[in-house]
């Protein structure tokens, strides 16, 4: 008896196909190892890359959220103060500086062209003093 049994038929002619010695079986496993290797190497890379460009992001994202809420808190306090100067009180103090007074009963033009109401014309305002120093006549010094 021999250490392998005589193969026939189908099976003889598959073993055919097989090349025969043991030698061969370890060289090719180390491209397969080699393979292996590289792929698992080249996967680590990979996530480290892909978590460095998570990570960045992230750091950008906080960035411009900051940013979103100091752009939103300048916008509030504008919009404070357009509400503060559009207050009626803040325009009537402001054109009573500029001498501006209330106007009078309007009149107004119907479609035909005729005039509805009298108008009246508004009230003398008092004059604007900016500088009441400015009222008084200069004294002449003597000697001059």
């Amino acid at each position: 008896m021999k250490g392998t049994p005589e193969l026939r038929g189908r099976a003889a002619r598959l073993a055919r196909l097989f090349p025969t010695g043991g030698g061969g079986g370890q060289a090719a496993r180390t491209p397969f190892v080699l393979l292996v290797v590289l792929l698992l190497g080249g996967g680590l890379i990979t996530l480290l890359v892909l978590n460095s460009a998570l990570s960045e992001g992230s750091f950008q994202l906080d960035d411009l959220e900051q940013q979103t809420k100091e752009l939103t808190d300048e916008e509030q306090a504008l919009q404070r103060d357009v509400d503060a100067y559009s207050a009626p009180q803040a325009l009537q103090r402001r054109a009573r500086e500029l001498g501006m007074v209330p106007g009078g009963d309007p009149a107004f033009l119907a479609p035909d062209g005729t005039v509805k109401g009298s108008p009246s014309p508004a009230a003398a305002a008092t004059p604007l003093v900016l500088a009441p120093e400015a009222l008084t006549a200069p004294t002449p010094t003597p000697g001059r």
